[in-house]
């Protein structure tokens, strides 16, 4: 086996290990909310967040293509594939320090800053508008919208359901929350495991066993959605217990705003745009969103705080941790 070959199946692995430590990490973006509101049970909402993943990363190829063709351009060979495996590890590390310490923070945006700084390690290029265009307008955008849009969805619902009765109000968006929350697995699946066959397809791409204007092999989908479902699966509930309790209690009403505003953004986001936003990002400010039309003091902007703060640190620490890994790999390599 030549190098090249043998690196190819390397980055393949390491890119489904990262998408195995996105669908835990992310599993509880989908059903915190329902499972602190106890309209599903932990095992049953992680079994059904694992099959939606499955079926939302069949569900188009846009956003994998900002990933494998907008963000950088790597070097034929070797040297490429060095680069998109140290993105991959600075991505993973990040993914496991915020897992560790139960931080909400974006794979997604791990994964571009691991990109990124791997690519400026090895002065290879950037392609600095398709970073703002596609990740840093959307990262700043999304949040902001998410908030807004579960506040006016949950103004809706205070509104329309003003003269129910609470008990018997809770117990309808109890079930309704079945829906968002599917709805939300969804999502996630389209957004996340579409960024990483965009790296698998880059990596091909490095490899000379593909084309740029090749579509995404059937095969590389397959693996990519089964990875983020098995991670999903395994659940992630460090985090989940930050994003269904520690910012703010929900009641299933609040639940289903936060998960039909959040869902509705990613959709949008992934088919309308292609661009790769955070589905850890859109789904916490939604849920301050719904916090805020109560009172702003029910929101624990503490926590909150410490959320925004690994935000703000994702895409430099996983570059940072990239180009460590960059100088490493290409020593040993190359």
């Amino acid at each position: 086996m030549d190098l090249t070959l043998a690196l190819v199946i390397s980055v393949v692995v390491v890119a489904l290990v990262f998408d195995y430590t996105n669908g835990f990490h992310d599993a509880a973006n989908a059903i915190a909310t329902s499972v602190s509101t106890r309209a599903l049970t932990p095992r049953a909402a992680l079994f059904m967040a694992a099959a939606m993943n499955f079926l939302g990363a069949h569900l188009g190829t846009q956003v994998a293509a900002t990933v494998g063709k907008g963000i950088i351009d790597a070097p034929q060979g070797s040297h490429g594939l060095v680069i998109v495996g140290s993105g991959l590890i600075g991505a993973i590390t990040w993914n496991m320090v915020t897992w560790y310490f139960g931080l909400p923070s974006s794979s997604s945006h791990a994964l571009i800053g691991g990109l990124v700084g791997a690519a400026l390690a090895s002065a290879s290029v950037v392609h600095w508008d398709g970073v703002l265009e596609k990740v840093v307008i959307p990262m700043i955008l999304s949040p902001l919208i998410g908030f807004s849009l579960a506040g006016l969805i949950m103004i809706g619902i205070l509104w329309g359901f003003r003269r129910s009765q609470p008990t018997k109000t809770n117990r309808g968006f109890r079930f309704a929350q079945t829906v968002s929350a599917a709805a939300m697995a969804l999502g996630h699946g389209l957004q996340d495991a579409q960024k990483t066959m965009g790296v698998i397809f880059l990596a091909l791409v490095v490899g000379g066993y593909q084309n740029d204007g090749d579509p995404i092999p059937q095969w590389v989908i397959l693996a990519a959605a089964t990875a983020i479902s098995l991670g999903t699966y395994a659940g992630g509930w460090r985090i989940m217990r930050t994003l269904g309790r520690r910012i703010i209690a929900l009641d299933p009403p609040q639940g289903f705003a936060a998960e039909a505003a959040a869902a509705t953004v990613l959709y949008t986001a992934a088919i309308g745009f292609g661009a790769p936003i955070s589905t850890t990002h859109t789904i916490t400010s939604a849920i301050m969103g719904v916090g805020a039309t109560k009172r702003l003091s029910a929101v624990r902007w503490g926590v909150a705080g410490n959320i925004v703060t690994a935000w703000v640190l994702t895409i430099p620490a996983a570059a940072f941790v990239a180009a460590l890994s960059y100088f490493a790999l290409h020593w040993m390599v190359e």
